[in-house]
């Protein structure tokens, strides 16, 4: 039987285990109630809703495991320095931005990285000055762990100077970074956070994002930030929020957050980017640097135990392996205390792990640990000659994002942009995670979206089994891509035609090969309720 709140979408690929050939589908109250050829679906739901695909692909929504709201929003309403080479430009940019603002307000901007550069000399802190005329500027590299920052930026927190990371010239770090980052946070106003968070989260859907975990923390964007974006994302419309507090000792916080664990952004160590990231060898480019490691075993130990307890995931911020071998012993010890079958089923998570080995991974999959990976890190800074071999050099550069293997020891990947470390491209994410820079890293396509699917819902906690696929009894998250093959000019090499793999009994996914075009998104729903669209329905 069909009802009038039943949806019924025809003729295009529909992305459903089991069948190869499906062009239909029907929803009902926010659920997946059937998949099927045309002429039954029709005949099963006479009265639904239809909506006429028109060969579109429909695909489970992406979830993204591990996003910056506020800070990826005031990044897309704002000065964008990822386009920046040099100095000048970077200068530049910032006169132009500060000779328009008559607010007196903070310029935020981010995204510079001198590893792209022509040159890589940073700008000094007189010439942000005079570019800035007086205002407080804070600029963060591309990896947020650290900033640029102006004199008067310096000035809203003068404790800055005497913090641990202070520069008085170049990028500041750690603590001092710290300290002026939440300077600038309590400089936006609620009307610039309230921009930022909508203009996140309609980019969001608009990428065929159905959930984001937003990794939040006291040192991060603070309660009120996140109480805020919560309260966003409850409005219809919206994009799922996920919530993570990144806190050590936060039970209670986390509880009256709504977070789902004390984890996410609760650093172990810092980034490569800005030599942060602890290292059992120095850096390559930075010889008397190894990095920062922000905790000892016995604390990260002390955290699964206080979070198992409470029913709450735990999880850390981890790139360097010093930090990872910390990490690691930290969860043999919590084992001695919980056993091993209670620390497993706390669903515990890592953000990054850039940087592990066969014996970790093996490990970390027999405590039940998920890695919230991004795969565009790769794509933007591994191979030969980009920031990683930059900064350890091109033999332990081909070790970091080690996807196959995590993968082949029962890690659950979960993959997200980090944004505004990478933009919101979960199709050009899956890509990454395929074309690896180091041969063998790389996974299959069917693996890779389902991470980006399948394995961020099970890095919630969801798991029902059908969350994330397009099955009958799964939540209706899914999104409508446009396509048309991606026929181009015949003389195009990149022409490609989508097709079916046989051993995933689904239809293929789009091609992904380098340089191709990736698919464009018509429309993303959430449990049923279409939160995008650029298509219409006909009854």
């Amino acid at each position: 039987m069909s009802t009038s709140n039943t949806t019924l979408l025809l003729g295009g690929r529909v992305h459903t285990p089991g069948s190869t050939d499906a062009t239909a589908m029907a929803i009902t109250d926010g659920t997946v109630v059937w998949t099927g050829q045309d002429g039954p679906g029709r005949a099963l739901h006479p009265d639904a809703e239809v909506v006429e695909l028109d060969g579109a692909f429909v695909a489970p929504a992406f979830v993204d495991a591990h996003v910056h709201a506020t800070a990826t929003g005031l990044h897309l309403t704002g000065l964008d320095l990822t386009g920046v080479r040099d100095a000048g430009e970077l200068l530049a940019a910032v006169r132009e931005a500060t000779a328009a603002d008559d607010t007196g307000s903070v310029l935020y901007a981010h995204g510079w990285d001198e590893s792209t550069w022509s040159s890589p000399r940073l700008p000094s802190r007189a010439e942000l000055d005079e570019a800035a005329d007086g205002a407080p500027v804070y600029l963060s590299r591309v990896d947020v762990h650290s900033a640029l920052v102006s004199t008067a930026l310096v000035e809203l927190e003068p404790s800055a100077r005497h913090a641990l990371g202070w520069s008085p010239d170049g990028p500041l770090t750690l603590d001092a970074h710290h300290v002026v980052r939440a300077a600038m946070r309590a400089a936006v106003t609620v009307e610039q956070r309230d921009r930022a968070q909508r203009t996140f989260l309609h980019a969001a859907a608009a990428a065929g994002i159905a959930s984001v975990h937003e990794c939040a923390g006291p040192d991060i964007s603070g309660e009120a930030d996140l109480l805020a974006l919560l309260g966003v994302a409850a409005e219809p419309g919206m994009p799922q929020v996920v919530a993570y507090w990144g806190e050590l000792g936060g039970a209670d916080t986390a509880t009256r957050l709504g977070a789902n664990g004390l984890a996410g952004d609760l650093f172990a160590d810092g980034a490569l980017g800005s030599h942060t990231a602890a290292l059992h060898e120095p850096y390559a480019d930075l010889p008397e640097a190894r990095g920062a490691r922000y905790l000892d075993a016995d604390t990260i130990a002390g955290h699964l135990a206080v979070c198992t307890e409470a029913g709450l995931q735990a999880g850390f911020h981890v790139i360097g392996d010093a930090a990872m071998a910390e990490i690691v012993e930290g969860f043999r010890l919590a084992e001695k205390t919980l056993g091993q079958r209670a620390l497993a089923g706390g669903r515990h998570r890592l953000e990054h792990a850039e940087m592990i080995d066969t014996d970790q991974a093996r490990a970390l999959a027999a405590w039940g640990v998920t890695a919230s990976v991004q795969p565009l890190f790769d794509a933007a800074w591994g191979g030969p000659d980009n920031m990683y071999a930059t900064r350890l050099g091109t033999e332990r550069a081909a070790t970091l994002n080690p996807f196959a293997m995590l993968a082949s020891e029962g890690v659950l990947l979960a993959f997200g942009s980090d944004a505004p470390v990478t933009p919101l491209e979960p199709w050009a994410s899956v890509r990454a995670a395929v074309h690896h820079h180091t041969p063998g890293s790389g996974i299959s396509a069917r693996a890779a979206f389902n991470a980006h699917t399948r394995g961020g819902h099970r890095a919630a906690g969801v798991n029902d089994g059908v969350s994330g696929s397009l099955v009958p009894g799964a939540p209706a998250h899914y999104a409508v891509w446009e396509s048309d093959d991606l026929v181009v000019a015949a003389s195009d090499s990149r022409v490609q035609r989508w097709s079916t793999d046989p051993r995933a009994g689904v239809p293929g996914l789009p091609p992904l090969d380098p340089g191709a075009p990736l698919p464009r998104c018509l429309r993303t729903v959430r449990a049923g309720e279409v939160i995008y669209d650029r298509f219409t329905s006909t009854p």
